[in-house]
């Protein structure tokens, strides 16, 4: 018998990630959908160094038709390889971690394009609540590319102020 599938190739990363420049806080613009963001929004990402190097997550949503009620979680993120720096790793619940690759990133990291080589997660990050539709379009573009289901993306409400 011969498979028909097609194999995804290796998924390519950003080169030479600084971490310090992609510490700080980032809003979630658009996510594929995942059980454990179901019905949030309003979705920001706080990332900070630590003294041991590694770098506290703290991600932070507010349940959507509630959005006074939030829900909140810490973890923890590293990098395995110093040669690939935009291969995290990220564990909410040790022992278990997932895999968080920046595959996209603008030069002066106002937004970025994050997946897992699964290509079962994907968002789309922007130092502010939102993006022009122009930048969207090409980050989704580019996510297709790496064989991400764009179909299947969701934009995140960010309008809970």
């Amino acid at each position: 018998m011969v498979s028909c599938k097609t194999k995804n190739k290796d998924l390519e990363v950003v080169e030479n990630l600084d971490i310090r420049k992609y510490t700080g806080t980032w809003y979630e613009i658009a996510r594929l959908p995942n059980s454990f963001e179901k019905n949030l929004v309003c979705v920001s990402a706080t990332y900070s160094l630590r003294d041991d190097g590694k770098i506290t997550v703290f991600n932070k949503g507010h349940l959507s038709g509630t959005p006074s009620e939030t829900k909140e979680i810490t973890g923890v993120a590293w990098v395995p390889d110093p040669q690939d720096s935009a291969k995290l790793k990220v564990s909410f619940f040790w022992p278990f971690a997932g895999r968080y690759w920046v595959l996209a990133i603008d030069n002066d990291y106002s937004y970025a394009l994050v997946g897992d080589p699964s290509r079962k997660f994907l968002w789309i990050l922007a130092r502010t609540k939102t993006l022009p539709q122009e930048t969207v379009m090409q980050l989704l573009g580019e996510a297709m590319e790496k064989g991400f289901d764009t179909g299947k993306v969701v934009m995140v409400d960010q309008g809970c102020d």
